[in-house]
């Protein structure tokens, strides 16, 4: 089993359980990336803890939790009972002035001893859930990983696996890592980069494009506070700009990133792109597109898919940031490639 520990148990916390949950009582059901990988199920990861701050969530089996406070993702699977209760974390940064309502905090409720914590339960990954702009919160979480040997996933824009720093943190401690920033199933930023990447290699000249995206979760209240936000528009943007330095193009106008709140769409996500240029000729074209999507369980599959990735890199002795993962599974990997290169970098990771 992959013991798995989940810190921060909001919308994309409760998908990744619920989908560990139907794919073990339905493992050929489709809608997987990759339903088994290297003798990993969905099935062979085990939630053996769970952290939050949110006093309606902690001293509650996960299964429940998930389902309580302010969490909005769909339920799409009965979850039994895991035996495993929230305990409650740092707060450090992890709560934006203006959630006060969304994540309730008590400060009488005790935090647990996070490096006691993870190696009382054995966990051997762990999945930071934590609201965007948690740069401290993410940090210190990483730092307790390292103690305990834990492999660390990084499903939030604070740039930790990506950068040489924390690469060779992670490698001096023995353990993988991987991140950052989640790239979801078919989001809007998988979207967004398959579409330049088509138009780039069709010989299509782009003059500006931006994505805007709405929804109604935890996450984009979180984001109305613009100062947690720059590093998801630099996360966003870096993954389709990647695009043009690797195919020596110069990069157009664009704008990328969320947008705003719409309290009433839950966890509906909306995205629009729009993109203008010139074709042949110099004919010019635009293109307006609209994706609808449930936006956790949207994420819930990659994770699920990354941590069985990870545990393959534990077997094979690897440390540091795994390239080959994070660049599948993340926004913003510490190196970008095409998604077709991707995919054959994932192949020659798993030979």
């Amino acid at each position: 089993m992959i013991k798995t520990v989940i810190i921060g148990v909001g919308n994309c916390a409760s998908s990744f359980v619920q989908g560990l949950e139907h794919y073990k009582s339905n493992p050929k059901n489709g809608g997987m990336v990759t339903p088994v990988i290297n003798g990993y199920s969905a099935s062979t990861i085990e939630i053996v803890g769970a952290i939050d701050v949110d006093h309606r969530l902690v001293g509650k089996d996960v299964s429940e939790a998930i389902f309580s406070g302010s969490n909005s993702a769909s339920k799409f699977c009965d979850v039994s009972p895991l035996g495993v209760k929230v305990v409650k974390g740092n707060v450090l940064d992890g709560v934006a002035s203006h959630m006060s309502e969304s994540f309730q905090v008590k400060e009488s409720q005790e935090s647990v001893n996070v490096a006691d914590y993870m190696e009382s339960v054995e966990a051997e990954c762990a999945i930071c859930y934590l609201p965007v702009g948690s740069e401290h919160a993410a940090k210190f979480y990483a730092e307790e990983c390292l103690k305990t040997k834990v492999s660390f996933i990084n499903a939030i824009p604070v740039f930790i696996c990506s950068t040489p720093e924390w690469d060779e943190k992670f490698k001096s401690a023995g353990v993988p890592c991987a991140g950052d920033d989640i790239k979801s199933q078919f989001g809007a930023t998988y979207l967004n980069r398959v579409l330049v990447e088509s138009l780039v290699k069709r010989g299509f000249h782009i003059d500006d494009l931006y994505q805007l995206n709405v929804g109604g979760n935890t996450d984009f209240e979180n984001m109305l506070d613009e100062n947690r936000l720059e590093s998801k528009r630099i996360s966003k943007t870096k993954a389709v700009t990647s695009l043009y330095e690797r195919n020596g193009k110069k990069i157009p106008a664009l704008r990328i990133g969320p947008s705003d709140y719409v309290p009433h769409l839950g966890d509906t996500k909306i995205c629009y792109i729009n993109v203008n240029g010139t074709q042949f000729g110099d004919v010019p074209f635009e293109l307006e597109l609209k994706l609808k999507v449930q936006d956790s369980p949207n994420s819930a599959g990659i994770m699920i898919d990354v941590v069985r990735y990870v545990r393959v890199a534990r077997d094979k002795g690897m440390s540091g940031t795994i390239l080959a993962i994070s660049a599948f599974g993340f926004k913003h990997p510490i190196q970008n490639f095409g998604e077709q290169e991707i995919i054959e970098n994932l192949e020659q990771f798993l030979d």
